[in-house]
C-alpha cells in the first residue's frame, strides 16, 4: 500500500487509518490488565516491540534503506514527547482519578486544533469549531460532569502531571505535521518508537519485574496493535489530515476503553455516559464528512 501523498485521491483513506489508530491506542488498557505488570513495563515494550515489529516489516518488504536517512530533528523530538505524554500520564493515574486525568489529557487535541489555527495556517471553520466543542460535551456527559478533587494535595499534583501528559499529546500532535515531507511515514514512525522507548528503559529497569511466557505474549500483542500498527496509522493519518480533523476523531480511544471495559470486565455505563459516546462518535463522524467537503468561511485569527 502506497501512502505517499500524491498518489492519494481523496482523506478516506486517512479517516479510517485516524480511526483505527485511536481504537488500537485505546486497547492499551485491557492490554495492561491482562499482562499484570507495572505500567512502565508495558509501555517500554510497547514501543520498543512496536519498533522491532516495524523493523521485521520492513526488512521483509526490503526497505531497511528508509531508516538509514537522518529522520529530522522533529522526529527525534516526537519520541521524547511520546515517552513523556506517557510518563506523565501514568504519574498523574498515581496522584488524581483516572476520570479528572483523562478529562484533562483529551484537551490535547482541542489545544493542537486551535494551535494549528495560529501555526499552521489551519483555519478552523464555523462547522470545526463547532464539532470540537460538541465532542467536549460528548466528553463531559461520559465523565458524568464531574471533576472531584479529594481533601489532600495529591488531587493537585496529579492534575498538574495530566497537564503535563496534554502538553506532550498536544506537541505530538502538532509536530508530525511539521515533520518534512520527504522523510517517508515508516521512518518518522520507527524512530517514534524507538526514541520513546529508550526515554522509558530507565523507568522499566527501576521495576526490576521478572516476565512470565504468558506475559510475554500480552506485551508482543501491546507492542503489535497499540505500539506498531496505532502509532503507525496516527502518523500517516497526521501527515495526510488537519489537526482539527484527526483531533476530533482521537476521541474514538475513549470509546474504545469504554466498550473494552464493558465487554471484558464488565463495567457498565450509566444512561448519561452512554448518550455522551452517541455525542462522540456522532462528532467525529460529522468531521469525518465535513473534511471531504469543500470548507466554508474560516475563523480568522485576531
Amino acid at each position: 500500500m502506497n501512502f505517499d501523498s500524491a498518489t492519494a485521491n481523496s482523506t478516506s483513506p486517512y479517516l479510517l487509518l485516524a480511526s483505527l489508530s485511536a481504537i488500537f491506542m485505546g486497547t492499551i488498557g485491557a492490554i495492561a490488565v491482562y499482562a499484570n505488570l507495572s505500567s512502565e513495563t508495558v509501555t517500554f515494550f510497547r514501543l520498543f516491540l512496536g519498533g522491532i515489529i516495524m523493523l521485521v516489516y520492513l526488512a521483509v518488504d526490503k526497505k531497511l534503506a528508509l531508516l538509514r536517512c537522518w529522520p529530522s530533528w522533529q522526529v527525534i523530538i516526537n519520541g521524547a514527547f511520546l515517552a513523556g505524554f506517557i510518563v506523565f500520564y501514568i504519574q498523574a493515574m498515581s496522584y488524581t482519578s483516572m476520570a479528572n486525568a483523562i478529562m484533562t489529557i483529551y484537551l490535547a487535541p482541542v489545544v493542537a486544533s486551535i494551535t494549528a489555527h495560529f501555526l499552521f495556517s489551519e483555519k478552523l471553520n464555523a462547522q470545526s469549531f463547532g464539532l470540537i466543542l460538541f465532542a467536549l460535551l460528548g466528553f463531559a456527559m461520559m465523565m458524568e460532569f464531574k471533576v472531584e478533587f479529594g481533601s489532600g494535595s495529591q488531587d493537585a499534583r496529579g492534575m498538574l502531571y495530566a497537564v503535563l501528559a496534554m502538553v506532550c499529546y498536544s506537541c505530538f500532535i502538532l509536530i508530525n505535521r511539521s515533520i518534512p515531507p520527504h522523510v517517508h511515514v515508516f521512518t518518522r514512525s520507527w524512530y517514534q518508537l524507538m526514541v520513546g522507548a529508550v526515554c522509558m528503559l530507565p523507568f522499566m529497569l527501576m521495576q526490576n519485574e521478572s516476565i512470565a511466557l504468558t506475559q510475554w505474549a500480552w506485551l508482543t500483542i501491546a507492542g503489535l496493535i497499540p505500539g506498531f500498527l496505532a502509532i503507525l496509522f496516527a502518523v500517516i493519518a497526521l501527515r495526510e489530515l488537519p489537526s482539527a480533523t484527526f483531533g476530533t476523531l482521537s476521541y474514538l480511544e475513549p470509546i474504545a476503553v469504554v466498550s473494552l471495559a464493558w465487554m471484558l470486565f464488565g463495567q457498565t455505563l450509566s444512561p448519561l455516559q452512554l448518550a455522551g459516546c452517541m455525542v462522540i462518535m456522532a462528532s467525529g463522524i460529522m468531521q469525518a464528512v465535513a473534511a471531504q467537503k469543500p470548507q466554508s468561511k474560516p475563523i480568522e485569527a485576531n
